[in-house]
């Protein structure tokens, strides 16, 4: 976007690390992952190259909630994101420990580095991870480190809390790692990825074919796994109270799985590969910060890794981080102009949830030095919009984590159309090139020309038709059929119709582009219904309230809801009624008290 940026890392060659799982994607968060690319972010071209394996979840279900999942290769992905980040132009990479944020009272100047150093700004983004005060801890040990037995951040947390920002303790944890030749692969289910041509990126053309693949293996915890853990688990840092911090419901420990779904005889696990020329296993599902000695009873416990050679330990981290209510809907720090956040800091969990809030940070950053108007996206526009109006509407008592079921609108928030939501605005940024911009519209003038020739068209029930029908086992016309509804029927593919209908076969589509047209087409009257629903409610998003309202002294609204308001200071009807502890009642008053007073 044109602005001189410095990246402030505390160790240049653990840009992108994967510190934990070694995968980008899975359910909702590959589209996470897609929507960043349309925007013009790099996550997604990373993911693409040189991956073990690349999945499609959810392909027995409906699109609304089908993703892209890969199994990245901790080796390759970090060094290549690192050299794509050294030839970007305006950025420089500087080594080193931000200790504090520089300011006036009302905007931030810049950062202070350990050892004295003051580099002035007119905006910084704060994305300090798990590192932030972060201690490690495996049963009784504790130690002041960041993941990896890297460095943790020490001193940001302080500066940022005398600055009068709110912070709060979270925690996560990852697995052991185990030698891949010690493991006796014959006792677990082997989990192969996706035929077709599968990216994340809207740009990639080259893609690692399944036989090339890596397997990923599926096995499950055996009784003798949960005697062990119930018999210890006062030794765990996470049950003997060591551990301050509040975990991630959605990915919890396996000692935490094991006592908290006492009535579950068996929980799975993945036995993922980290790279492709390295030995190292990575147990999907087996976090834990239990004593190496209990941790090496627990992995001998597991079906095929009964001599298995641990080489390294899980553990759990404790961080720093920001109360995510504080910040506004652009992910700026509310009591302080140029001060943003993006990650972990603000209450997440994950690599695909802090890229997408990185590159939302980011972009506002840069518009406010430009003194433009900030970049906000609507619930009913991706994945992205809907996890920063939770995390700034709701906040997050526990790492946050996006799930598909948190979306609304998910029919409208499909993983094959992300380009189509959000690719205009990542143009209109500065963050598309024009020629992936004209690349896009031709592909997005081709599949509205092929819908207009499917609702022109008829399907005739000749002879040459049905002929090639019966071949595919499809059933034959008894009488003329619009194209458009002969596509609608469930075995009925684009394809079919286009080795059919001469005119569809001119038409360029690629594979994206057909799915998009069948989805379209398929789902027309599901679409319709929630796009509908949108926009009933986009009216309640387009009033904006007072930003100095006096919630406190409005009369009728209950005493929650007046504290809740009056901390959030929601920007709109919209995001007023999605606060915990507002009632549909309590909208209602607001929106009579403003009416009263002529404010909308």
């Amino acid at each position: 976007m044109g602005c001189r940026t410095l990246l402030c890392t505390l160790n240049v060659k653990a840009i992108s690390r994967m510190s934990c799982n070694p995968s980008i994607g899975g359910s909702a968060k590959g589209i996470v992952v897609r929507e960043i690319d349309a925007l013009g972010g790099m996550m997604g071209i990373c993911a693409d190259h040189e991956y073990l394996q690349m999945k499609m979840l959810n392909t027995g279900k409906g699109p609304g909630v089908q993703c892209l999942r890969t199994q990245s290769d901790r080796v390759v992905y970090p060094s290549y994101m690192q050299s794509m980040l050294f030839d970007i132009p305006n950025l420089e990479i500087k080594e080193g420990m931000v200790v504090a944020i520089l300011h006036d009272g009302e905007k931030i100047t810049g950062v202070k580095m350990a050892g004295g150093e003051e580099i002035m700004s007119k905006a910084v983004v704060v994305t300090t991870g798990t590192y932030m005060e972060s201690q490690v801890l495996r049963g009784g040990e504790k130690n002041s480190s960041g993941p990896d037995g890297e460095s943790a951040s020490i001193g940001l947390s302080h500066s940022l809390s005398s600055m009068g920002i709110a912070i709060y303790r979270l925690k996560t944890g990852t697995p052991p790692r185990v030698r891949r030749s010690t493991i006796d692969f014959s006792k677990a289910s082997i989990q192969y990825g996706t035929k077709g041509n599968l990216a994340f990126s809207y740009t990639t053309d080259v893609y690692i074919p399944l036989d090339e693949q890596m397997p990923c293996h599926l096995i499950y915890t055996s009784p003798e796994t949960h005697r062990i853990v119930r018999e210890n688990v006062e030794k765990s840092a996470q049950f003997s109270g060591a551990i301050v911090g509040v975990g991630p419901r959605y990915c919890p420990s396996i000692e935490g799985k094991i006592m908290t779904f006492f009535d579950k005889s068996r929980h799975q696990l993945f036995l993922e590969p980290e790279t492709r020329d390295g030995d190292s296993i990575y147990i999907q599902g087996f976090a834990t910060s239990m004593p190496r000695e209990v941790q090496d009873l627990m992995v001998h416990s597991l079906p095929g890794l009964e001599k298995a050679e641990i080489l390294k330990y899980g553990y759990a981290i404790e961080y720093d981080a920001v109360v995510p209510t504080q910040f506004d809907a652009a992910l700026r720090i509310k009591k302080y102009k140029g001060l943003f956040g993006a990650g972990q800091i603000c209450g997440t969990s994950g690599y695909e949830e802090a890229a997408g809030l990185g590159i939302v940070a980011g972009i506002n950053a840069a518009l406010e030095v430009k003194n433009m108007p900030p970049f906000i996206l609507k619930r009913n526009e991706s994945y992205i919009g809907v996890m920063v109006d939770d995390l700034v509407t709701k906040g997050a008592s526990e790492p946050y984590r996006l799930l598909s079921s948190r979306a609304e609108y998910r029919l409208l928030l499909r993983h094959d159309n992300a380009d189509l939501r959000l690719t205009p605005y990542g143009y209109h940024l500065g963050l598309i090139s024009e020629s992936r911009y004209e690349a896009f519209m031709a592909k997005k003038d081709a599949i509205q020309s092929a819908l207009s020739l499917l609702r022109s068209l008829n399907l005739g029930a000749s002879k040459r038709t049905n002929d090639y029908l019966l071949a595919r086992h499809l059933p034959p016309l008894t009488s003329g059929c619009p194209a458009i509804d002969f596509l609608k029927r469930p075995d009925v593919h684009y394809d079919d119709l286009a080795a059919l209908i001469p005119a569809l076969g001119s038409l360029t589509l690629n594979s994206t582009a057909v799915m998009q047209l069948e989805i379209m087409v398929k789902y027309e009257g599901y679409i319709a219904k929630q796009e509908k629903e949108a926009k009933s409610f986009a009216k309640f998003e387009s009033v904006n309230l007072p930003p100095d309202l006096d919630y406190l002294r409005i009369d009728g609204l209950a005493l929650e809801a007046r504290q809740k308001l009056d901390r959030i200071r929601p920007l709109t009807i919209g995001q007023a009624s999605r606060v915990g502890g507002v009632n549909p009642s309590d909208i209602s008053v607001l929106v009579l008290s403003l009416k009263r007073r002529g404010l909308i």
